[in-house]
């Protein structure tokens, strides 16, 4: 009967340390999850910020460039593509579907405010706006927030799927409902380099 009790304890503790285990793992994935959602969400605040800040770029620029309409309506609707893709992928930053529309969003975003500035350079006056300028000092620090934002999310979300691909946590990762990798936010750097850097001094 001894024997019996020390075999039960010994597969009691084992069985312990295996739980224990199983919840330490769980506990790993649940903490590097919400380190790569809360760096989405600074993504989510810069690029909301930059959204903001577009259509007074617009309205500032839109009483010099009458003959401009083109482009600025195009600024606009990018604009809004770019808030469409940013609230699907806000929904669900694994979604590969809804980062990749954000990216693409942000792209064609980019250029449009590219060609904007690249216009703008032809009207003197407007280059001396006050608010012009101060709209793009803006629009070019936020660029470069959005850029570090998106950095810091591309770590934690790697260090998310390295953690989930590794042994023993792959065993659990999808059992404990952590089967969806996290995405990253690529641009690539054509798409970087055309991010607007933009001087009205």
């Amino acid at each position: 009967m001894g024997t019996s009790l020390i075999v039960l304890a010994v597969v009691g503790v084992i069985v312990l340390i295996a739980v224990m285990w199983a919840i330490g793992i769980y506990n790993r994935l649940v903490q590097l999850k919400n380190r790569y959602l809360n760096s989405f969400s600074q993504i989510e605040v810069q690029l909301k910020r930059r959204y903001d800040l577009i259509p007074n770029l617009v309205e500032t620029a839109k009483g010099y460039m009458q003959h401009e309409r083109g482009t600025l309506e195009a600024v606009i609707t990018a604009r809004n593509q770019a808030v469409s893709g940013l609230k699907q992928a806000a929904a669900n930053p694994a979604d590969p579907n809804a980062m990749q529309a954000l990216a693409a969003a942000e792209h064609g975003l980019s250029g449009a405010l590219g060609r904007l500035f690249a216009l703008a350079e032809a009207y003197p006056d407007l280059k001396a706006n006050q608010n012009m300028a101060q709209l793009s000092e803006e629009i070019t620090s936020t660029e470069n927030k959005v850029a570090f934002s998106r950095q810091a999310y591309n770590d934690t979300a790697t260090e998310y799927n390295t953690y989930k691909q590794t042994f023993p946590p792959v065993l659990f990762a999808g059992l404990l409902g952590h089967g969806s990798d996290a995405q990253l936010l690529d641009f690539d750097d054509a798409q970087i380099a055309e991010a607007p850097k933009v001087s009205f001094s």
